[in-house]
């Protein structure tokens, strides 16, 4: 654990829909700069822990800390201006827009004018569109992606798609980035220059990532502290070495190629 000096911290969170408990008493403490893997098998409940952090469901019962300050229940939107943004599992793209566009659309949470200044096409609006479009080709050129800057989303190839949503999230300006699967899909080439990626986003932006992903090798080779689920409950935390000889991470990862899953010999 954590203490003092989290960024983020769920105390004893649940969710619980009718009799099922998604998330059971989830207690969990990151690090500014972190980079935290949060694993476990299908269903175990990974997912909901971002959809609860991000404002997507209040939580039954228990608390979200960011930088000290409650978030449970607050609108999606509202958990993305104190600085919390994510990816998805299943890409979100605007898929007839471009990429250029894709990213300035999340950055305006953060433009300066107004309504007026919009409907009148004032000097803050131009100033305000040009650093928007500024910022988009930034992140854009960090992602690997200006090549790309007038394609629409839906024509990239998938791996690009995959950055583009990445460099959409970033364009949120969080200080706390949520990755949901950000290596499905990708070859294994691809997944090498992704691990490089998020490493480099993180020193690069000055950020804390927390993690959710079903390739172990990625997790296993970036993350410094892992928290694993299983329905719903944690039943381990510690770094890479200490999860792969976890017992209880073991035994919940049987009937999967275990060797293979948690990284051993990589």
């Amino acid at each position: 654990m954590v203490s003092g000096s989290a960024l983020l911290t769920l105390e004893n969170v649940t969710m619980q829909f009718g009799g099922l408990k998604a998330v059971a008493d989830l207690s969990l403490e990151i690090a500014p700069g972190e980079l935290f893997g949060l694993i476990g098998p299908n269903g175990a409940g990974k997912t909901t822990v971002f959809n609860v952090i991000t404002g997507v469901y209040a939580p039954t019962q228990g608390r979200i800390l960011f930088e000290g300050r409650p978030v449970q229940g607050l609108k999606p939107h509202a958990v993305a201006r104190r600085g919390i943004t994510r990816t998805f599992q299943n890409i979100r793209l605007f898929a007839s827009r471009c990429c250029r566009d894709n990213v300035c659309i999340a950055g305006h949470q953060h433009a300066e004018a107004g309504l007026a200044d919009s409907v009148f096409r004032t000097g803050n609006f131009e100033r305000d569109e040009a650093r928007q479009q500024r910022e988009a080709r930034e992140l854009l050129d960090v992602m690997g992606l200006s090549q790309w800057e007038d394609t629409l989303a839906s024509e990239l190839p998938y791996g690009q798609q995959r950055r583009l949503e990445i460099a959409r999230a970033l364009a949120g300006r969080p200080r706390l980035l949520l990755l949901d699967e950000p290596a499905a899909g990708l070859n294994p080439l691809e997944t090498e220059e992704l691990m490089r990626l998020i490493e480099d986003v993180l020193r690069r932006f000055k950020l804390t990532i927390l993690l959710i992903e079903h390739d172990m090798r990625v997790v296993m080779g970036i993350c410094r502290r892992i928290a694993v689920l299983d329905y719903g409950v944690k039943i381990a935390e510690g770094t890479p070495d200490q999860i792969r000889t976890d017992p209880k991470v073991i035994e919940a990862y049987l009937g999967e190629e275990v060797q293979a899953d948690l990284g051993a010999g990589t």
